[in-house]
Parts: structure tokens; sequence; C-alpha cells
């Protein structure tokens, strides 16, 4: 195991398998939900099945080889939604053009990470707004289990609302979340995927029936159903002219979403250094990019690191190990599709909010002292949540952090590129008409 490097990285084999099964427990609804949400753009769902799990073992497959990062990678919720409803629905774009704009859009980011022009723009954003992109994500994704697990729902008049505290979902996710707690508090190893077991098991108590009932062990996939959506896009109807802004859009949603989770886990794991740059981030942004690109050559929507990984590096992963552990069972999982449906968000629902109670941690970075980069990480933080966007909070920050050091006499503390990225935040919510 000298190739991950775990005693240098203050791990061991056994704490990286923990890693990757937590990490893989809290993102498998992937698997099922991408379907779901493609197969309303036309695609057939068997197809878009064993293409989410083709991309998602590429990506993090190449996280785990080329960066040694614990970050898995699959197709990114929010963008698959943008590509159906928006996209396919809304503009009347043939799901194979838009497998071709995924496509397009990957090529593009493998030149910005070739020539290190991603990596520049990761490594040049300030420690406040960094530690501001962590706790945001910690924020967002703990909405996101209070969310799935029920126990924060909508309301037309208070946009949300607690849930129905009496019902079976809300109390198996509840039992989970004080269980995960309690180990955790405990310093007990795997704390967060003994929760999700734990309350996979209370959700098959007579009376709640929260865990779906056993329907086999195996079941075989199908290379036919596959063939469906392998290799079937459509690159020269991509590069219509009319397109120009959907691509933007892509890129635009996917490139800082990718550079906010890498920034924010890698916060939480303890990546950055004293110089506030991340180590290996050209290879982490190439492996994403690769992912990409090989996403929409088998069938699937752009595929981005995901802020789930953040579980895993909770449970003590700190290398590639944990991204090998996790493209295991993404394989076995074509094969034993029953057994991992099984598992019900109410389980997984909770190890996200706990990770975003450890993500939290990260606001004592920010110099509290200094109103100017308190007030842009503030918004950075809040706007995660609120907008249900990690990229729309990193604008914002970018936004607000150069205007506010350039009005108060400070300008010159901020780095060129912030200006820059400043002021393309600034044109694309003016004028880009689209929306992610």
């Amino acid at each position: 195991m000298g190739f991950f490097k775990l005693k240098e990285n203050k791990t061991s084999v056994r704490t990286e398998i923990i890693a990757g099964f937590t990490t893989f427990m809290t993102m498998a609804y992937i698997i099922f939900v991408n379907p779901d949400i493609l197969s309303d753009a036309g695609m057939p769902w068997e197809g878009v099945f064993m293409a989410t799990i083709a991309a998602a073992i590429l990506g993090t497959l190449c996280m785990a080889l080329l960066a040694n990062y614990p970050f898995a990678l699959a197709s990114g919720m929010g963008l698959n939604a943008f590509f159906a409803y928006t996209i396919v629905q809304g503009l009347g774009v043939p799901w194979q053009i838009a497998l071709g704009i995924v496509f397009i859009e990957g090529i593009i980011f493998i030149i910005l990470s070739i020539f290190p022009v991603r990596e520049a723009i990761v490594n040049c954003i300030p420690m406040s707004l960094k530690a501001a992109i962590s706790a945001g994500i910690g924020l967002f994704i703990a909405f996101i289990g209070l969310k799935n697990a029920e126990i924060v729902v909508a309301n037309k008049d208070t946009f949300v609302a607690f849930g129905n505290f009496t019902s079976p979902k809300v109390l198996v996710a509840l039992a989970g979340l004080l269980l995960m707690a309690v180990l955790h508090a405990l310093k007990v190893k795997g704390a967060l995927l003994l929760g999700i077991l734990g309350a996979t098991l209370i959700g098959m108590i007579p009376g709640l029936d929260v865990t779906p009932a056993y329907q086999g062990l195996v079941a075989m996939p199908s290379l036919a159903d596959w063939s469906k959506v392998l290799f079937k896009l459509d690159i020269k109807g991509a590069l219509d002219a009319g397109l120009i802004g959907v691509i933007f859009a892509f890129f635009f949603v996917d490139f800082f979403d990718t550079a906010g989770t890498l920034v924010g886990i890698g916060t939480q794991a303890g990546y950055i250094g004293k110089d506030g740059k991340l180590p290996r981030a050209g290879r982490a942004l190439l492996a994403d990019a690769i992912g990409t690109l090989g996403g929409a050559l088998f069938g699937t929507t752009t595929v981005t690191t995901y802020v789930d990984s953040a579980a895993g590096v909770a449970a003590g992963g700190r290398t590639g190990l944990t991204g090998i552990v996790i493209c295991i069972l993404f394989f076995l999982s074509l094969f034993f599709r029953p057994l991992v449906g099984m598992v019900p968000k109410a389980a997984t629902a909770p190890a996200l909010v706990m990770v975003g109670t450890m993500m939290i941690t990260s606001i004592t970075k920010i110099d509290w002292d200094d109103f100017t980069e308190v007030f842009p990480a503030f918004i950075c933080m809040l706007a995660m949540p609120l907008t249900y966007s990690i990229a729309n909070g990193i604008a914002l920050g970018f936004i607000i952090y150069p205007l506010v050091k350039l009005l108060t006499g400070r300008g010159k503390e901020v780095h060129w590129l912030i200006y820059i990225l400043g002021v393309l935040f600034i044109l694309y919510y003016v004028f880009v008409p689209v929306r992610a």
C-alpha cells in the first residue's frame, strides 16, 4: 500500500476501508436517483443505471490514482435535473445532443486542467473564503440531510418548517442521528457507517416499515440495456451556436461546484497548507474532467466531485485507497442492486447532518476581527443552503470580497484573478438566461 502513502497520511487500511464504505453508503442513492431523473428526459432507465455506475467508477478511480484523494465522483445532482428538465424538456433539446454538450464541457475542462488555469483559480481563493466554502457546504449538506429525512419540509408561508415528528421515516432518521452522535462522541471508528446500518435495521421494525422489503440478493446487469445510451451522444448537434449559453451554464456550475467541494472537503481533511493551497489540485481537477468526458460517452450527465465524500473523510479516509474501495462497491452494486437498494434515505440522511456538524468548525479559520473578511465569508456560507447551490455561494463570495476590499481602500490585498472572476460572475448573472 506504499503507493497511497498510508503512514504519511496517518491512516490505515482498515480506516480507509471503513471510509470507503461510509462514502458509498451516503451516495449510493445516485445509482437509482440519476436514472429516475434522466428517464424523464426520455433516456432508458436500465441503460442510465449502468452508465451512472461506470462513470462513477471512472471518475473516482482517476481521483484515487492521479491525486491520491479520498474523494468520490458521480453524476452531479442538480446538473442532472438541469439536463432533464431545463435542457431536454424545457428547451426541447434531444438527450443525445445534451450529452454532446456535456462531452464538450469535459473537453474544455481537460484543456483548462492541463494548462493550470483551474488550479490557479482554486489556489487564489482567500483563506477566509476557503473556510467559508467548507462551512457553507457543511450547512448545505446538513440541510439536504434534514430534507431527505423529512425533518424539514417545504412550507408555502415560511418556505421551510418542521416535518411530522411522528412519521416512521422521521423517527428512524432521528434514531440514526442520535446513534451516530453518541458513537462519534465516544470516538468509535466507523460511527457514521454503523449509524447507517443501525438505522437501516431500525427501519425494519414492524410498524415502521421504512426499510424496503428484501427482494433478493443478486440481479445480473444487461449490456444490451447499456448499449441504448452508450456512445449515443451527438457532438455535432451540440455545436449549434444557439446552445452556447447552455454550454456556458453547464461549465459555470460544474467548475465552481467542483472547486468548492475540493476546497471545502480539502479544508476538512487538513490538506490545505499554510500557503492556502490545495496540493495536487491540478490532478484532482483533471480527474474530475476525465470523469465528465467519460460520463458523456457512457451515457450520463456531468460527473463531479461529490460533497458526500465528506462522510468518508469524517470517518478517517485520507488517501486514494478510500476511492478504490468506493469503486469496488460501485462495481458490486451492478450485481447486488436489490441489496444496495434496501438502504433507505432515512438511514443515510443523518450521516449528512453529522458531516455538516463537523465541517462547520472551519469557520474558526476566519479572521473575525476583520469585517472585510467576515462579511463576504458570511454571505458565501449563507447563500449555499438558502439558494440550494454551492456555485451561488461561491459566486456571491467572489463578487462581494473584492468589492468590500476595494471600497475600504484595501484593494491591493486581493489577487488579480479574484477581480476577474468577480466581474465574470456579475456578467454571468446579468447575461446568461439559463440557470442551473
